[in-house]
């Protein structure tokens, strides 16, 4: 299964990529091979890879990572607490993307696919003691065009029933709790799809009547039918949005707005805690970071203004399909 989803990422990185650079018209993406150091003050760590594909300056995108990866080694001691594990080997790959464009009226969008297997190290031959996908899309816009907001979320609709019904409204729910900015006491965006730990259920006298039992083949179709849906939720968007007109203000808005995205990704992402804790690329941990941003003191928009109208849809989930 590791290798089949390696592979479908390598493929999905392709078809992104090439997608954004004709959206875009002028910049191309620069890749970068990168090496998973082997070693850490000493110590053995595993190693692995990625490719690493960045887009900046573009006509339409200002910054933007396409990232694909697949490490492996020892599970740091910080992640066997968040797993509630002793000390274990494991496999992790995916891809994850985040794409800032110039235009404060084309959103901002984010997705990660990804797959995770561990092991128990205790064993000679290194038994498999779990494995499960996780993965999701979600949209932060600058201004609120409801009809893309509704687009994108009826994009994620219609992936989501092709394999269980019960699964939009469960990862929708699941995105709107992940992507909240706690301390701001509002959501990074408009949310999509957030799911995680989807494991093997096919055999589980656990599972509940209304669940469908899912095996690891049926996660990975439903996987990567959502993978195959994002450049159908985010591109008709951009090429909609992409050439409207804009002040300064609505610049300056953009990038305070930018700067809650930073304060989400450092403070409360887990994907970026993985990666900073099991001695990842600090590069494309980082890439999602935005080049221009701001952070006014006390900051509230105007009363009645579209940037008021934002951070209110913000206070409190929206359904929008």
């Amino acid at each position: 299964m590791k290798d089949k989803f390696y592979q479908y990422i390598l493929n999905l990185q392709n078809q992104i990529t090439t997608k954004l650079e004709e959206v875009d018209g002028v910049a191309k993406f620069r890749e970068d091979l990168w090496e998973r150091p082997d070693t850490s003050s000493g110590l053995s760590t595993g190693g692995g890879g990625g490719r690493t594909r960045v887009i900046e300056n573009g006509n339409v995108f200002e910054k933007g990572g396409v990232n694909i990866s697949a490490v492996h080694g020892k599970l740091p001691e910080a992640m066997q607490k968040m797993f509630n594990v002793g000390e274990a080997d494991f496999f992790a790959c995916g891809l994850s993307l985040v794409i800032h464009p110039k235009s404060p009226m084309v959103p901002t969008v984010h997705a990660n696919w990804r797959y995770f297997e561990m092991y128990d190290n205790s064993s000679p031959s290194g038994k498999l003691v779990g494995a499960w996908f996780g993965g999701g899309q979600d949209l932060t816009p600058y201004y609120l065009f409801e009809e893309d907001a509704k687009h994108f979320h009826q994009t994620c609709k219609t992936a989501c029933d092709k394999h269980n019904l019960e699964f939009y409204p469960k990862y929708k729910k699941q995105c709107d709790n992940y992507f909240w900015n706690a301390h701001r006491n509002e959501a990074r965006g408009i949310g999509g799809l957030f799911f995680d730990y989807c494991k093997d259920t096919s055999d589980s006298e656990l599972t509940k009547q209304t669940e469908k039992k899912m095996s690891m083949e049926d996660w990975f179709n439903f996987v990567t039918e959502v993978g195959n849906s994002f450049l159908e939720a985010y591109v008709p968007i951009v090429e909609k949005r992409k050439n409207l007109e804009y002040t300064s203000a609505q610049r300056t808005w953009q990038e305070i707005r930018r700067g809650r995205y930073v304060e989400f990704n450092l403070v409360h992402d887990k994907g970026t805690l993985f990666g900073l804790k099991t001695n990842g690329r600090i590069e494309s941990i980082l890439m999602s970071l935005p080049p221009q941003v701001q952070w006014v003191y006390d900051h509230h928009p105007e009363i009645g203004s579209e940037e008021e109208k934002l951070i209110k849809v913000l206070e409190s989930p929206v359904d929008w399909v």
